[in-house]
């Protein structure tokens, strides 16, 4: 479903701004029914626009990757944001950020929009469809759902059909709602009530790299008061959810030595270490079924769940039920307790394992090593460095020497047990407080702009880096997600519930024009 980029005619920022500040206020419900409107009128030229900005490649390390920025800036510039290329630094390397900024005269806030414009590499043998042509479907294609065309009358496109492609959730259909409530403002005569900047970046898929020393070169342009991260699915009841935190996240790869070669297990078995158990009993004492971390000192900088933390979980639907049977599970961990609950904590996954064979290639012999790869999931006040540590700490306490190498002979001649660690780079947690000003302000816009409460989630379980930002710019952050929760982002077949896309314009819309309406004072 490629489409020529649309031709609908251009309007500029003064247009948007000049509208008089002694007009009378738009009631939430009258701004959110003209938001509505607007977007029913178009929604076949905004999938059109989404459909035309799926289509451009857009793997982070990819040099062609350029092409949706450039194409991001025409989009920009043609709704009146003063915008340009951010370029990384001379020998730095990488995509560039589009940076854009519409200031309303008189407006005390200014809050930047955050989104990116790259994508998950992909195995096209796993696609029902080419990732990067654009395909619409009826239904989900998991449920039977076919292939169908694009409308040609405004007004006629069904809410619960699936766009297909790379980053039809993950992470381009929130621009297009950014961009789509701007112009529903204009269609609507309303203008912001802050200060609007907005941030798109090329490389989040790859770990954004450059993404601290872009900030620090751009820190006085990024001045603001507050960064909405426009990333990341709704809740699993599809209710609309804002994140205030999110865990942060380090990795370590584990090779335990045995045999210079592999043994047959009747000759030497009971006599040889087999890497496979050493490193199996390893993980045992790291971790036990219900979850819980067994490395010493480990929760020491764990702090318990705020009183304002549990007003929050709350109000947040049940659906563990829902989840089990979705996903077949008899139970889970820590006598089924409560996923929200769960998030809050930090975690240890096992990612992966490796030894020897199983099934028909297996063989009679004790393997020369065992690997395994885990992740720690981290909540505010633990480090990357300090995890690293305890971690460290422990295996040695397990009687391994750990090196960071291939281990050499010498060495694994000199030790009974020897392990390699390998660790990720990984970054913090990061929170923002429900009970600031400004979390109070963004909750009560969005749930003017949508006309409903919001699910209010302190933390959510997976990692972002969102602590860079905060550690260059000092600025509070709040996560609005806005795509469908069963979008399969990352994998093959990703897709993006129209609906989803059309609520997210009267979400942004709602936030642009009222924000700073429901924001008093400063930002303590």
């Amino acid at each position: 479903m490629r489409h020529s980029i649309s031709r609908r005619p251009l309007f500029f920022a003064a247009a948007l701004l000049a509208v008089s500040a002694s007009a009378p206020a738009q009631s939430p419900d009258a701004l959110r029914a003209q938001l509505h409107a607007y977007r029913v009128t178009h929604d076949v030229d905004i999938v059109r626009e989404l459909s035309d900005f799926l289509a451009i490649r857009n793997r982070a390390n990819e040099p062609g990757n350029r092409r949706n920025a450039e194409r991001l800036l025409e989009m920009m510039q043609s709704r009146g944001v003063t915008a340009r290329l951010l370029e990384p630094a001379p020998g730095e390397g990488g995509p560039p950020v589009v940076y854009g900024e519409l200031m309303t005269p008189g407006a005390t806030k200014t809050v930047v929009f955050y989104a990116h414009y790259d994508g998950q590499p992909v195995d096209t043998t796993q696609w029902l469809t080419p990732p990067w042509s654009p395909t619409l479907r009826d239904k989900p294609a998991d449920q039977g759902g076919t292939i169908i065309a694009l409308p040609q009358q405004e007004g006629t496109v069904n809410g619960e059909w699936r766009l297909y492609a790379r980053s039809a959730g993950d992470d381009k259909a929130p621009i297009i709602g950014m961009l789509r409530a701007l112009d529903g403002l204009h269609a609507a005569g309303v203008r912001p009530s802050v200060n609007l900047k907005f941030y798109f970046e090329g490389e989040e898929e790859a770990g954004s790299p450059h993404l601290a020393s872009m900030l620090q070169r751009n820190a006085a342009l990024l001045k603001a008061d507050l960064w909405l991260i426009c990333d990341g699915p709704d809740h699993q009841s599809r209710k609309q959810q804002l994140v205030f935190g999110v865990r942060g996240v380090t990795d370590a790869e584990l090779t335990v030595y045995g045999p210079s070669r592999a043994l047959h297990s009747g000759h030497y078995g009971n006599w040889a270490p087999n890497p496979i158990t050493l490193l199996a009993n390893l993980i045992a004492s790291m971790r036990n079924d219900d979850g819980r971390i067994l490395v010493a000192h480990y929760y020491d900088d764990v702090d318990p769940i705020t009183a304002a933390d549990r007003r929050a979980l709350a109000t947040v639907p049940a659906v563990d039920s829902a989840l089990r049977a979705e996903l077949e599970l008899g139970a889970t961990e820590a006598n089924d307790a409560l996923l929200v609950e769960r998030i809050m904590l930090p975690a240890l996954n096992l990612r992966g394992i490796r030894g020897g064979a199983i099934g028909a290639t297996a063989s009679n012999a004790i393997p020369v090593d065992a690997g395994a790869s885990i992740d720690f999931r981290m909540v505010v006040h633990q480090t990357p460095e300090h995890v690293r540590q305890l971690v460290e700490a422990h295996i040695r306490a397990q009687g391994f020497f750990i090196v960071d190498h291939d281990a050499t002979p010498a060495e694994r001649m000199a030790h009974a047990k020897v392990i390699k660690v390998r660790w990720g780079s990984g970054y913090p947690a990061l929170r923002t407080s429900v009970d600031l000003p400004v979390s109070r302000a963004v909750i009560r816009a969005s749930e003017e702009a949508l006309g409903h409460p919001v699910i209010v989630l302190p933390t959510m379980g997976g990692s972002v880096g969102m602590s860079t930002f905060y550690e260059v710019l000092h600025t509070p952050l709040i996560q609005v997600p806005t795509v469908n929760y069963d979008d399969n982002q990352h994998a093959a077949n990703e897709n993006l519930r129209l609906q989803n896309l059309f609520d997210s314009i009267e979400w942004f819309g709602g936030l642009m024009a009222d924000l700073g309406k429901t924001w008093p004072g400063t930002i303590p």
